[in-house]
């Protein structure tokens, strides 16, 4: 059996697409992701490769590059930032428990993202342990660094980047 595609919108910001992966049988895991058009498909590929059944959660990002890197990354303009992460962190997490009835623990829940949503899930990831026991992060932008008191204890983190990647090498 294969999995199903279903895509949202929510209210935020004039109207926000969300989209979720969901696995033939009961999800064991769901992983909440940025550039959710992008990355929840990516569920097919989970399961293909014989994980066990993950829900991946999207939200969508803006077409505006500029912008998505206001949400994404603190740094640039923190009230952006601010109510992009309520959006991401409360809103989406609700429109999942409520739409599907996943609403798993912090052990079996993870943020993940790629480039400036790398920024977004090492953030998140770090300052929300509550929310999120695992972050998954590929090559995150070079604006992102870590918090200086990093939380104890440090959840789980899976982190890739190239080799021309000097920054996130650092970071890493």
């Amino acid at each position: 059996a294969e999995g199903e595609l279903v895509t949202d919108t929510l209210d935020y910001d004039g109207g926000r697409k969300v989209t979720a992966y969901l696995p033939p049988d009961p999800p064991q895991a769901v992983v909440f992701a940025g550039d959710g058009q992008l990355i929840a498909p990516w569920g097919a590929s989970v399961a293909a490769a014989g994980a066990p059944p993950t829900m991946i959660v999207g939200a969508h990002r803006l077409g505006d590059e500029t912008l998505r890197l206001h949400e994404y990354s603190p740094g640039f303009d923190p009230e952006r930032f601010a109510a992009h992460e309520r959006f991401f962190v409360e809103d989406v997490r609700a429109w999942a428990k409520a739409r599907f009835g996943v609403a798993l623990p912090a052990e079996r829940t993870a943020v993940f993202g790629v480039s400036a949503g790398g920024e977004l899930a090492l953030d998140l990831g770090l300052r929300r342990p509550d929310v999120y026991g695992a972050l998954f992060c590929a090559s995150p932008g070079g604006v992102y660094r870590p918090p200086a008191a990093m939380p104890r204890p440090l959840q789980r983190a899976y982190l890739v980047g190239g080799t021309e990647e000097p920054w996130f090498l650092e970071d890493a």
